[in-house]
């Protein structure tokens, strides 16, 4: 089996890599705006299907398993997406700080003869912020590229993380137990 990987994220690119199956990274552009009001806890799943659907499907192979994800942090019944300036991403950590929140991953695997998504959900809690270390952290590490303006595996995640209830991964971006798992149910058991 070859995965192919329509992601342009470093982070789920290093993740799935490290699962051992020959891998094949593809772009993939769609408009993420979602035009009908959906839930916030199905906004990631429907964003990784509408990449799924993006995809040309005569360019998949027998072998091959289309993977596609999409994060989206959800505070309260608002979801925070990539930061567009430094003010943002210093309001996003702000409003995060000393409080808790969702991160969701959406995933679509696509074969020629399969089609399966799941959404995994992990909550996160963090410690209450200065803005000194908020400061530091956005001019530092410029998590223009993250939902929510944070990267757990760096500085701020280290220092202003209290707890999570759920998998790491998932917020790093790709929940890889559950993708391993469904790769494994699913596509390797045919």
């Amino acid at each position: 089996m070859r995965l192919l990987l329509a992601s342009k994220s470093p982070r789920r690119r290093e993740l799935l890599s490290q699962l051992g199956f020959p891998i094949e990274f593809v772009d993939i552009d769609v408009d993420e705006h979602i035009g009908t009001p959906l839930p916030p806890s199905q906004v990631a799943e429907h964003l990784a299907r509408r990449k799924a659907d993006a995809f040309p499907q005569q360019q998949l192979h027998d072998d091959d398993v289309l993977v596609t994800a999409d994060t989206v942090v959800v505070h309260g019944s608002d979801i925070l997406g990539k930061p567009h300036s430094r003010d943002e991403a210093v309001a996003m950590l702000r409003t995060l700080s000393d409080d808790r929140h969702t991160v969701y991953t959406g995933v679509c695997l696509r074969s020629n003869n399969q089609d399966f998504s799941f959404t995994e959900s992990t909550d996160v809690i963090f410690t209450q912020l200065c803005d000194k270390d908020i400061d530091y952290y956005v001019d530092t590490y410029r998590p223009y590229d993250k939902a929510g303006a944070y990267g757990i595996q760096e500085w701020i995640g280290m220092i202003g993380i209290r707890a999570i209830e759920g998998c790491y991964y998932n917020v790093v971006g790709l929940p890889v137990a559950t993708l391993y798992d469904n790769l494994r149910k699913r596509f390797l058991s045919n």
